[in-house]
């Protein structure tokens, strides 16, 4: 495999805040009208399955990007891809590992994104955890 160079915080960044648009298109095609056209018949969920929707459906947008090319729309867009640290594809495991701890590293006040700042190789903690990292394709 050849190594891209990693990619700079600030197009990670802007890839992030594209990202966040994808994110709202897909919660509302994905959640809030199936949620709307079930209320409407009388299915309602609690606040535990309502949570359990965004998550799963999230989980799904992002593995199946991350699995299939390395790379969701913004990430196309701002020419990066994940990847394994020897440069290779992300193996499914290390895909699930990175979206599960990617939750806990945005919700907590962006702490895994600040994390980037004091890494040794500039990284996300969730990165660091699932021994991934984000690379640039531009070139």
């Amino acid at each position: 495999m050849t190594t891209s160079p990693p990619a700079t915080i600030g197009r990670r960044l802007a890839s992030m805040l594209y990202e966040g648009l994808v994110v709202f298109s897909i919660l509302l095609i994905g959640f809030w009208i199936p949620q709307a056209l079930l209320s409407g018949i009388g299915i309602v969920f609690n606040a535990r399955g309502l949570w359990l929707h965004v998550f799963v459906l999230l989980m799904l947008y992002f593995l199946w990007f991350w699995l299939n090319g390395g790379q969701t729309l913004p990430m196309k867009t701002w020419k990066l891809r994940i990847v394994n640290s020897d440069g290779s594809p992300p193996r499914p495991a290390q895909a699930l590992l990175r979206y599960l701890a990617a939750w806990p590293s945005i919700v907590l006040f962006g702490l895994g994104i600040a994390w980037a700042l004091i890494d040794r190789d500039k990284q996300f903690f969730h990165d660091r955890i699932a021994g991934t990292r984000i690379v640039s394709t531009a070139n």
